[in-house]
């Protein structure tokens, strides 16, 4: 039995898969390759039993590459396809790696926050190819700006078969106005095919700003509820602002004062439930 699950990790080999995002300068807790003793070393850390590995580049050789090389407390992958392609046949190829390569296949996310068209999410044919990723039984990972909200909510309206989770609470960290991030927050989450996850918020408590991550995560378990939430470290990110482990006792605090199975939802029910996780 699952009873923790990190929905959002990630892990590199910079050899194989470059990650030229990285600044040596401005992220340099970060400058390294992370692999799966990493992983385990942080989730003891954490009391996090397993963890939900998404792709950091869009890459499909990354996505191959973290399929096959499994780790044992790795439960599900969210990979990387080119949604303005034959999604069908990527999705083929990955298949034919083997079964349980495919399996752990959980989700596809494309970095939309960083993509040169700020339409893409809206093309008519990646819209098409969401439809075919929930024929597959996967989920869709948003990964976007705040002004990205109502365009995120939009496409998650014209397409109610696909589920879609919003990483990091739709990227309150890197909004300027938090009033415009809250009304389309809670714009996504009126579309019950919508989920989030409480990550990439660390740098809030190493910046002391604990009231503007209060009111990010009240706003969300307002509009999605516990069921709709689930914990993310969004490490090794995280080791950018507090770190790990206090970022886990820092959600803790936020979601204590719920119900102990709402609690149970956002540290592992809803991540295992939505991502399908030991299916």
């Amino acid at each position: 039995m699952i009873r923790s699950v990190d929905a959002h990790v990630h892990l590199w080999n910079r050899a194989t898969d470059p990650q030229p995002w990285i600044d040596p300068v401005t992220m340099a807790a970060i400058d390294r390759d992370f692999a799966h003793g990493d992983l385990e070393r942080m989730l003891d850390s954490t009391g996090v039993d397993v963890a939900v590995v998404v792709q950091s580049i869009n890459s499909a050789a990354e996505t191959r590459r973290l399929l096959t090389q499994p780790g044992p407390r790795v439960a599900g992958v969210v990979g990387w396809a080119d949604l303005t392609g034959d999604v069908a046949a990527q999705l083929d190829e990955l298949g034919a790696l083997d079964a349980a390569a495919r399996r752990r296949l959980v989700g596809i996310r494309h970095l939309v926050h960083v993509d040169p068209d700020p339409g893409w999410l809206g093309r008519p044919d990646v819209g098409a190819a969401l439809d075919r990723l929930a024929a597959a039984g996967l989920g869709f990972d948003l990964v976007v700006r705040s002004w990205q909200l109502p365009l995120a909510a939009t496409v998650a309206a014209a397409h109610p078969g696909v589920r879609f989770v919003i990483d990091h609470l739709g990227g309150l960290a890197e909004a300027d106005d938090d009033d415009g991030w809250e009304a389309g927050l809670r714009e996504l989450a009126a579309r019950p095919n919508t989920w989030a996850k409480i990550s990439g918020l660390a740098g809030l408590v190493s910046h002391g700003d604990g009231a503007r991550l209060r009111r990010a995560v009240g706003v969300a378990l307002e509009a999605f509820g516990p069921e709709r939430l689930m914990y993310g470290s969004d490490w090794p990110l995280a080791e950018l602002g507090c770190g790990p482990v206090a970022w886990r006792e820092a959600v803790d605090e936020l979601i204590g004062e719920l119900s102990p199975e709402e609690r149970q939802a956002v540290t592992s029910g809803t991540a295992s439930a939505f991502y399908r996780l030991g299916t």
